[in-house]
């Protein structure tokens, strides 16, 4: 069957992306009965940056807003976005925690995860691909795509068989960048259905411009779904579109199937929602290169500016550090929070008097190993200049962690 699946990221990354996740559940409530009835492959609702905007921006309980969706969305699967070992933190969680987020979030109304790991440490999934399995849901293990010398498309499918052998129910490539070429995309899809018997879905981000030639060559290759968004939160550092994705597949032998007036009507409603936002208005909506050449996903850019302040002259500065940074580091995909850990040193690298001169804490426990197995060796010289005898570990960072739910319920 060649029918192309559509998940599309409105109500989670695409709001994430260009509203800076503070959409409200007020407003995403309104669109669902016509969501309900498109015919998506799933709905990504939740996860990634919403739970923390939820509480820390919102003034909302992320738990409602789901039993919410989960309510008004009755015959859609709903998606979620887990960060492995972090659920949905910056650190990593005893498993105890990590499996009783699980159990809750299948309760409450998610069907699919996604669970990622920075690292592509496949041991730092290990517990959350357990627990989906064990609670009923689907487990969607991912691989992370960025540029290195490191990484090769040998590396990624390496990743793809160990997922795989954990009991995965599908794969995902994700691009969290934008960087991926239409080439690769075509190479790793087809590899990815030539070795493994199941669903592969391709989640990029527009941000070089090239998200949507890479779909539709990730569709020649097989890819069984692909990550969208409604047009008013597409494009910039979002998905690329729905309806125009859609479009394109029309008449062919991979027609998504879904009804372009109907997804019209969603987008029109959401525009008058959108708009309404003051972060609709700074939202980055064009094409950035500076990613390929940097390999910067666009949110780090807007976190500099932020950071800098004042000083934001020294951007192109920041912008070429980062990429010394992240080889002094093993070369992590910058994706949350490696990304976090990657840019705030850059800055401090800039403005803090010199190279290393002032270092995070973060960094400091990951040289430690307590992010897990960095993709390179780290240069032994360089991590005793930084963290001195602070022991390293090479285990499951996890593994150190005692329980901590009882001391929670207390």
């Amino acid at each position: 069957m060649l029918k192309v699946r559509i998940t599309d990221t409105t109500l989670r990354d695409g709001q994430q992306s260009l509203l800076a996740t503070r959409m409200r559940t007020e407003d995403m409530l309104p669109l669902c009965a016509e969501l309900n009835r498109a015919g998506f492959f799933s709905l990504e609702v939740w996860g990634g940056a919403t739970f923390d905007s939820c509480l820390r921006f919102l003034n909302e309980d992320p738990w409602e807003r789901l039993r919410s969706l989960r309510k008004a969305l009755p015959d859609t699967k709903l998606q979620m976005l887990l960060r492995g070992q972090n659920i949905l933190g910056y650190k990593h969680y005893a498993d105890d925690v990590v499996r009783e987020f699980v159990r809750l979030a299948i309760k409450n109304g998610i069907d699919i995860i996604r669970v990622f790991d920075a690292l592509n440490d496949t041991r730092n999934m290990e517990t959350a691909i357990k627990a989906i399995k064990e609670f009923g849901g689907h487990a969607q293990g991912t691989v992370v795509y960025t540029i290195s010398p490191l990484h090769s498309a040998d590396k990624f499918v390496e990743t793809a068989r160990t997922l795989v052998g954990m009991g995965v129910d599908s794969l995902c490539l994700k691009d969290m960048a934008g960087l991926i070429s239409p080439t690769v995309a075509y190479d790793l899809v087809k590899r990815f259905k030539k070795e493994f018997n199941m669903h592969v879905a391709l989640h990029s981000h527009y941000t070089s411009g090239m998200a949507s030639m890479a779909y539709l060559k990730a569709v020649e290759a097989g890819v069984d779904s692909i990550d969208t968004a409604l047009s008013p939160l597409a494009l910039g550092s979002s998905q690329p579109c729905t309806e125009t994705m859609v479009a394109a597949l029309q008449g062919t032998e991979y027609d998504t199937g879904l009804d372009i007036a109907l997804l019209s009507s969603i987008s029109e409603r959401l525009k008058k929602f959108k708009d309404a936002y003051p972060e609709a208005k700074i939202a980055t909506f064009s094409v950035d290169t500076n990613v390929l050449t940097y390999q910067i996903p666009g949110g780090m850019i807007s976190n500099f500016i932020s950071q800098l302040g004042d000083q934001i002259d020294k951007l192109p500065q920041v912008l070429e550090e980062v990429p010394r940074v992240r080889a002094d580091l093993g070369f992590p995909p910058l994706v949350t929070p490696t990304s976090q850990i990657v840019g705030s040193q850059s800055v401090l690298n800039v403005v803090g008097g010199g190279r290393y001169k002032m270092v995070s804490n973060e960094v400091k426990n990951y040289l430690a190993g307590q992010y897990g197995r960095p993709p390179g060796k780290i240069d032994e010289a360089f991590r005793k200049i930084l963290i001195g005898d602070m022991p390293v570990i090479d285990h499951r960072p996890a593994d150190s962690l005692a329980p901590e739910l009882p001391a929670a319920k207390k």
